[in-house]
């Protein structure tokens, strides 16, 4: 079964390595009040693993959430402001 159809109404907006990138961008889209759901192999967070997309972790949001949560993802840290996201080391942004 393909991915989108596994997860009706829902999109990719970030896609990282580890669990540690992720939860940063978790608690960032919770904050500002968007749901939002990690998606990942089991694996990797039991033994630790990050290798071969073992350790690929994608962070979704409902579909009417999107645009908010790009833009959220895509805004540079106001003047004095301490908190960013990280980098999208998957150098990609799922759409579908």
């Amino acid at each position: 079964m393909a991915q989108k159809e596994k997860h009706i109404g829902l999109v990719t907006v970030y896609v990282t390595q580890g669990m540690l990138r992720a939860m940063v961008v978790r608690g960032a889209l919770e904050t500002a009040g968007i749901p939002v759901m990690l998606s990942y192999e089991s694996v990797g967070p039991v033994i630790g693993l990050t290798v071969n997309g073992i350790g690929k972790v994608e962070v979704r949001v409902p579909l009417e959430w999107e645009a908010e949560a790009r833009d959220l993802l895509d805004a540079q840290p106001r003047s004095g402001e301490v908190y960013s996201v990280p980098p999208n080391t998957a150098n990609q942004r799922e759409t579908e």
